[in-house]
């Protein structure tokens, strides 16, 4: 059977996690989460001292990385950062590196190594759009603000730092904008993509939508 490629985008809090997880393990695909990745280089950035907008020093540090994002597990450079990585500093600080058109230019190929061969759900803002235009499923993700926000507070790891709603809101809301406006690589509804509204629905039902996608490509 023909291993494909699965690309979920859509924002923060959309449940693109989750649902990629979920879809992954019921088709017994990889899950790769590029968001982790960002994440795991802004933090070893700022772990090094490295400046977060110095596009040229941070696309060095996550050229020479060892960088593992598998099974759950975010490791760089032997530094297992899976929760260090999910707070509300780094909520703010991911966008500065996110940007850089040196760094992505890293991530991508590194994604499109990992991906190439099918048999995965990847998910991010840009791989439908940009990593794998040509996936053979492209969904895109979307929920209400509200409804997005009030996910992430359902985060252990939110919830184990107090965070409060109205912060997680406008992080939320300080992101998309970010995401949407960068000359490089912006969060967009890719062509072809599958449009899912989750605010309403629950998990199951979601994952049974992209399921159902993948299943007619099969």
């Amino acid at each position: 059977m023909k291993q494909l490629i699965v690309a979920i985008d859509g924002p923060s809090g959309a449940g693109k996690g989750t649902v990629s997880g979920a879809v992954a393990r019921s088709l017994g695909y990889r899950h790769i989460d590029t968001g982790a990745m960002f994440r795991a280089v802004a933090w070893k950035a700022s772990h090094d001292g490295v400046a977060l907008d110095d596009d040229t020093a941070v696309a060095a540090l996550a050229t020479r990385a060892d960088l593992v994002v598998e099974g759950g597990v975010v490791r760089i450079d032997g530094h297992d950062v899976t929760r260090a990585i999910r707070t509300a500093e780094m909520d703010r600080m991911v966008p500065t590196v996110a940007r850089q058109p040196g760094l992505r230019a890293v991530l991508v190929d590194r994604q499109r190594a990992m991906g190439r061969d099918g048999g995965v759900v990847m998910e991010g803002r840009d791989i439908g759009s940009v990593v794998f235009p040509d996936a053979d499923v492209k969904v895109y993700l979307d929920a209400s603000e509200a409804e997005r926000a009030r996910r992430r507070l359902g985060d252990q790891a939110y919830a184990a730092q107090g965070a409060e709603q109205a912060a997680v809101a406008q992080a939320i809301a300080a992101r998309d904008q970010a995401d949407r406006t960068r000359a490089t690589a912006p969060l967009t509804l890719a062509p072809g993509a599958v449009y899912i509204d989750t605010t309403a629905l629950g998990i199951e039902q979601v994952v049974a939508q992209v399921i159902a996608l993948v299943k007619a490509k099969l």
